[in-house]
């Protein structure tokens, strides 16, 4: 099993002071169009933001005769050996298809990866004992609270390998990063540069809404234009000293 790190301090600290908006507008200009898993959102408001490579987990329906209750507790147990093997610095990221009528996990195994020094968690499905998973105070993102047991309708069968989560491709080691609006998913060979054009656009973009406030149009100023870059220029060197 291969995991990777691709992010650096540096860019780590970027993306954690830039929006999911600013980042999925990059990628866009990079020609990375679909990179929002649709309807995944945080579990609660003012949870920490969240930055950290993909780790994957991948569901299936479950079968009568295959999995259940009675395998967990065993070494084997792909679902919980998810969380025991998902490194520090990582974000679980699980593909359900989209399943809330089972839940994805609970407030326990999100606890240990909390522990584990996990970045946090994302299903297309949900979580059950959500009240809970809240006070953990981690990021943790779903489609809709699943109170109910994965049993009867969730196998987990594959852990660090390509997956889609709501309709969206993440390959392990990506790099995803959460906000109060979501989740976006950067590939992991143009972290890097999206790191730093996002943290970059957002500097501009704070210079621009200072801009707006002073009673300013939007004209030639947003999208940026040559001159407006400039007057951008001049405004960072003032601010930075």
């Amino acid at each position: 099993m291969t995991v990777t790190n691709a992010l650096t301090a540096a860019d780590r600290e970027r993306l954690k002071q830039v929006s999911i908006a600013t980042i999925s507008t990059c990628l866009y200009r990079a020609g990375v169009k679909v990179t929002c898993p649709h309807g995944i959102m945080p579990v609660a408001p003012g949870l920490p933001r969240m930055v950290g490579e993909a780790f994957t987990l991948r569901f299936i329906p479950m079968r009568d005769d295959v999995g259940g209750l009675s395998s967990y507790g065993g070494r084997e147990n792909v679902h919980q050996r998810a969380f025991e093997e998902c490194p520090a610095g990582h974000v679980l990221v699980m593909d359900t298809r989209g399943e809330t009528r089972g839940c994805s996990c609970g407030d326990l195994l999100i606890g240990r990866l909390k522990a584990r020094g996990g970045a946090g968690i994302v299903t297309d499905g949900g979580f059950r004992d959500t009240p809970d998973v809240t006070l953990l105070a981690f990021p943790a993102y779903q489609r809709a609270p699943a109170p109910a047991p994965s049993f009867g309708r969730l196998q987990a069968v594959e852990l660090n390998v390509p997956i889609g989560c709501s309709d969206v491709a993440v390959y392990p080691g990506d790099i995803i990063v959460g906000d109060a609006e979501g989740v976006v998913v950067i590939p992991a060979a143009i972290a890097p540069r999206i790191a730093g054009e996002a943290y970059d656009m957002t500097q501009y973009d704070t210079f621009a809404a200072e801009e707006v406030a002073h009673g300013r149009s939007i004209v030639g100023l947003y999208p940026a234009t040559e001159a407006s870059r400039l007057e951008f220029e001049r405004w960072r060197r003032q601010r930075n000293g």
